[in-house]
């Protein structure tokens, strides 16, 4: 806890300091766009809040990674901080606020068009073979399925949130698959399997494709992704063998939704309930308030905060066959990174 709060404090100076630099700019540009950063945060309320269920399983460890990437590159929290500041201001600039085209380094509107997204798929595994051919085309079937809205399971969704399920318009396609064999028995969440010379497999041109690692990590962990604004070296997602596409060992989490979680946050989406208490926000408008991930199958109505929980949506920790949507909001969100001068206009470009 001592160390979550000194890096609050360390994080609350630098935020406070970019944001007098932000506000110079806007008091020049003001009559276009205002962007309220006063939320933002890279940080966890709590070290129990990194998503342990009742049974053991830490599904997602996306936010004890990016710690561990902010500890080691000193320049990540402010890199960060700008991406997060163009995605709010290409949002607002797409909801009216300012004029597209605008002067005052204003981005364009957030990117509209249909979106492809090549996969390397880079596969360390304890015998050859022990990762089917089959499980990597499942997985890919997943993720196209779920970001253009083609998850059979979506007509389960409650009709308080039945107008706000988003079609994605975002497809995979699969490129290269690499793979070695080592018998490491876990890999960790510090990256070890990115890393040729710690036996794992490096990145493939990350500018252009999207690195999927498929790898024991161990302790239960489901998967992990890297924010965007992280080294290029490290870019994309890893995910546990054994929750990598349709895999009936991974139980209640084989059904490859562990993909589409990872893949979300590789397109800067947080969890649902925002890594913290009722006062913190996943920085999407139109996503219910929570103060915790849920678990599970639960029932409609699950409440908290006041409102009721989106425990359909993919950035919740429930099991695979309950997560069936992205919302509105959440795809404005995906979308702003691949307006020129952000991190993923690479794929559209």
């Amino acid at each position: 806890m001592k160390k979550v709060l000194l890096g609050l404090c360390a994080i609350s100076l630098f935020v406070a300091s970019c944001e007098k630099e932000q506000n110079e700019v806007e008091s020049i540009d003001s009559q276009e766009i205002t962007v309220d950063m006063s939320d933002f945060t890279l940080y966890v309320d709590k070290d129990d809040l990194t998503g342990k269920s009742a049974n053991g399983v830490e599904k997602c460890v996306s936010m004890r990674n990016l710690e561990y990437r902010l500890a080691k590159n000193k320049g990540l929290a402010k890199k960060m901080y700008d991406i997060e500041y163009n995605t709010r201001k290409a949002i607002a600039q797409k909801k009216g606020g300012g004029k597209p085209g605008g002067g005052g380094g204003t981005p364009p509107p957030i990117f509209e068009g249909a979106v492809t997204i090549p996969v390397v798929v880079n596969i360390i595994e304890k015998f050859a073979g022990e990762v089917t051919q089959a499980q990597i085309n499942s997985q890919i079937r997943i993720l196209n399925e779920d970001f253009n809205n083609n998850n059979s399971n979506t007509s389960s969704v409650p009709s308080a949130f039945a107008n706000l399920v988003a079609d994605v318009n975002i497809s995979f396609v699969l490129g290269t698959v690499n793979r070695v064999v080592n018998t490491r028995s876990s890999w960790g969440t510090n990256d070890a399997m990115k890393d040729p010379s710690q036996g794992g497999i490096g990145a493939t041109d990350p500018e252009n494709n999207m690195n999927l690692w498929v790898c024991e990590i161990g302790g239960g962990i489901l998967g992990y992704a890297q924010f965007p604004g992280g080294a290029s070296a490290t870019d994309g997602v890893v995910i546990g063998t054994d929750f990598f596409g349709e895999n009936a060992a991974g139980g209640i989490y084989g059904k490859g939704r562990t993909g589409t979680h990872e893949v979300g946050h590789w397109l800067n989406l947080r969890h649902i309930w925002g890594d913290g208490r009722c006062n913190r926000d996943d920085f999407v408008s139109d996503t219910p308030t929570s103060d915790r991930a849920n678990y599970n199958c639960p029932s409609f109505p699950t409440t908290h905060c006041r409102s009721a929980d989106m425990t359909m949506n993919y950035m919740d920790y429930v099991q695979d066959d309950c997560m069936y949507m992205f919302t509105a909001g959440q795809n404005d969100r995906m979308r702003a990174l691949f307006v020129p001068g952000q991190p993923r206009v690479g794929f559209v470009n």
